[in-house]
């Protein structure tokens, strides 16, 4: 079962039928992240670096050039995500993808962040065309996943940006076919090397027909 008796409640009022499953992290792979969180950073003062893979450190002030406190950065992140539906962006060819997978595999959005921002996420989602069931987790993703599953041994795709969240999926669902995609290509190419048996996708485009061949699904012209 999930850790997070919230996501659990939020699984339970899911369809789930019996088609192939994709679930799908929401920050840097069906929406843009780093672009829209550094221009709320800059019209807050600071500015994100892309110096390495990580975000807590490479937050500085615009005039000083200092680094801000790990505090810091999580009240900046916190105040991003109170706003984040006037911000963030959906990734190029992501619904048109998307669109051509869901008659043939239930899609569920699996997003990492308070439970309290998941009615503005879910609003965004909606105006941008992304309609799928959004499931928001403050706990490890891995259990999510073998729960959102179900009993049913449907095959299952996951794609996430962060390793370790692939790697908790492996370990929860180790039939799974998991899947990396970072919208942005700075941060992209600062990644440590991916788990075993994670496939790296490039874009949506690429994303495709990899998605389809990895549930078992015809071909969509």
């Amino acid at each position: 079962m999930s850790d997070d008796p919230e996501t659990a409640r939020q699984i339970a009022e899911l369809s789930h039928d019996a088609r192939p499953l994709l679930v799908l992290d929401v920050d840097e792979v069906v929406l843009d992240f780093v672009d829209p969180f550094s221009r709320f950073l800059n019209s807050q003062g600071f500015e994100l670096l892309t110096d390495s893979f990580r975000i807590h450190g490479n937050i500085v002030a615009l005039e000083s050039r200092e680094a801000v406190s790990s505090e810091a950065v999580s009240a900046l992140m916190t105040g991003f995500f109170d706003v984040h539906d006037a911000w963030q962006t959906v990734a190029s060819d992501a619904v048109a993808t998307l669109d051509s997978l869901a008659p043939r595999a239930e899609i569920v959005l699996l997003t990492a962040m308070p439970h309290r921002h998941r009615a503005v996420r879910r609003g965004l989602l909606d105006r941008l065309s992304l309609p799928y069931p959004l499931v928001s987790t403050e706990a490890a993703k891995g259990p999510a996943v073998r729960r959102i599953r179900g009993s049913t041994p449907r095959p299952v795709a996951f794609i996430d940006d962060i390793p370790r969240n692939l790697e908790s999926v492996a370990a929860s669902v180790p039939d799974a076919k998991l899947f990396h995609m970072m919208s942005h290509a700075g941060f992209r190419a600062l990644l440590p090397p991916l788990p075993t048996g994670v496939v790296a996708l490039e874009n949506w485009r690429d994303a495709g027909p990899r998605i389809a061949a990895a549930l078992g699904l015809s071909q969509n012209s």
